[in-house]
């Protein structure tokens, strides 16, 4: 690393609400919808970047390191809030008929959708569905209604794209867990998307 790289990158604590705040504060809530929680995931990457400002060592620019550590700090978040015993208790307690489910389990057809719970055609294409701000506010508002186990799996999984390996071990949970999981989240924002945003 040369001596010019490293103060290009280097780190400027006094600059970092200012420089950084407002971009990882819609970051954080877009990822956890509740502001307050958001402002304590930003603090929370403040103070541990000022803890961890010895281990910086400029290979990333200042930014993409304090994204990394709100990243960890998300995971800490979902990670605490999935150990809420009644989600424990609620997940424990669900047993689905098989005739229940909106997919098949076994045979040849395993995975595939039942004719009857085949979701509707949206008619949007994605890249307009990306840019229109109320279908946003809807994907939203649905992930915001999800169990906090679900929306935990989701966001984890989905939207940071975390592996599912890495997943199972921060939430603890086994990888039949996981698909579980997700597969409810991913029916409950089908249904509540569909019941928002095409009727």
């Amino acid at each position: 690393m040369s001596h010019q790289n490293s103060e290009n990158n280097s780190a400027h604590p006094a600059q970092w609400v200012e420089l950084y705040g407002d971009y990882l504060y819609n970051y954080a809530f877009s990822r956890v919808n509740n502001q307050q929680v958001a402002l304590d995931l930003v603090q929370d990457t403040f103070l541990g970047a000022l803890s961890a400002l010895a281990s910086f060592e400029g290979r990333s620019t200042e930014k993409t390191w304090l994204i990394s550590i709100l990243k960890r700090k998300i995971i800490d978040h979902y990670r605490k809030s999935s150990r809420s015993k009644v989600d424990a208790l609620l997940d424990k307690n669900f047993t689905a008929d098989k005739e229940d489910l909106p997919f098949y389990t076994e045979g040849e057809m395993k995975g595939h959708w039942r004719a009857d719970r085949v979701p509707q055609d949206w008619n949007i294409s994605t890249e307009k569905a990306i840019e229109n701000e109320e279908l946003k506010a809807i994907i939203e508002k649905c992930i915001s209604l999800l169990p906090k186990r679900y929306a935990a799996v989701f966001i984890l999984r989905i939207i940071e794209e975390i592996s599912s390996d890495e997943v199972c071990k921060e939430l603890e949970i086994t990888s039949s867990n996981l698909w579980v999981l997700l597969h409810r989240a991913k029916l409950q924002l089908r249904d509540c998307i569909e019941d928002n945003w095409l009727k």
